[in-house]
C-alpha cells in the first residue's frame, strides 16, 4: 500500500510533547522515590527535584494552553464516539491480523476518537487529582490556614500516588501504541520531524 507524506505536527507542538514528556517521566522518577520505592537521588534532593519539574511543568502548560487557543489547535482535542468501535477492534484483534488502520489522521484532525477520548479523560480527571494532591501535599503547612486542616495527608499521598500510577500506565500504553503505525517507529518519526506517512486507501477498480 502507498503512503503520502503530510505536515502533521509543528514545532512548538514537538516541543510541547516532548518537553512535557521529559518532565513527566522525570517526576515519576523522583516521585516514586519519594514516595519510597527505591533510593536513587536521595529523599530531600528527590523532593526539592520533584518541586522544581512540577513548576516547570506548570509553565510549559501555560505557554501551551495560550499556543492551543490562539491557534485553535485546540478544536483537536473535541471528543467524539465516531470509529470508536472500529478502532478498539482494530487494536484488540485487526491490528494482530494485519487489517489496516481505520482512522487516517489529517491536519484538520490529527487525533483518532479513542485518543482524544483518551485525552480528555486525563484532563479531567487524571491531571486535576494529580494536580490538586500534589499542590496539597507541597503546601501542607498551610492547610490550617485554609480550614482543611482536618484531612489526612496519608489520603492526599495516596491519592496523588494511584494519579502516578495512572498516568505510568498511559505512558506505557502510549508507547506502545506508537509503534503500531504501518511501520514501528513511523509515528515517532513524526513528532521528531513534523511529517506523518499515511497510508492511502487502493482506489476503487473502475466499472
Amino acid at each position: 500500500m502507498s503512503t503520502s507524506r503530510i505536515y502533521l505536527f509543528k514545532g512548538f507542538e514537538r516541543f510541547w510533547h516532548w518537553a512535557q514528556a521529559a518532565l513527566i517521566i522525570f517526576m515519576l522518577v523522583t516521585g516514586f522515590e519519594v514516595h519510597g520505592s527505591y533510593t536513587l537521588l536521595g529523599f530531600a534532593r528527590a523532593v526539592q527535584l520533584h518541586a522544581y519539574a512540577a513548576w516547570a511543568l506548570v509553565a510549559l502548560w501555560i505557554f501551551a494552553i495560550f499556543w492551543h487557543l490562539t491557534t485553535g489547535e485546540w478544536r483537536q482535542y473535541i471528543p467524539t464516539t465516531d470509529k470508536v468501535l472500529a478502532l478498539a477492534r482494530f487494536y484488540s484483534v485487526g491490528i494482530f491480523k494485519g487489517e489496516p488502520h481505520p482512522y487516517k489522521p489529517t491536519v484538520q484532525r490529527k487525533h483518532n476518537p479513542l485518543q482524544r477520548l483518551t485525552y480528555l479523560a486525563m484532563l479531567v480527571l487524571v491531571m486535576p487529582l494529580i494536580w490538586i494532591t500534589g499542590w496539597l501535599y507541597l503546601f501542607h503547612g498551610d492547610w490550617a490556614a485554609w480550614g482543611i486542616a482536618g484531612i489526612p495527608l496519608e489520603w492526599v499521598a495516596w491519592g496523588h500516588t494511584a494519579g502516578a500510577f495512572v498516568m505510568l500506565a498511559f505512558l506505557i500504553s502510549h508507547v506502545y501504541l506508537i509503534t503500531t503505525g504501518h511501520t514501528v517507529f513511523a509515528q515517532l518519526k513524526a513528532m521528531v520531524t513534523g511529517w506523518e506517512e499515511v497510508e492511502e486507501s487502493p482506489a476503487s477498480p473502475a466499472a
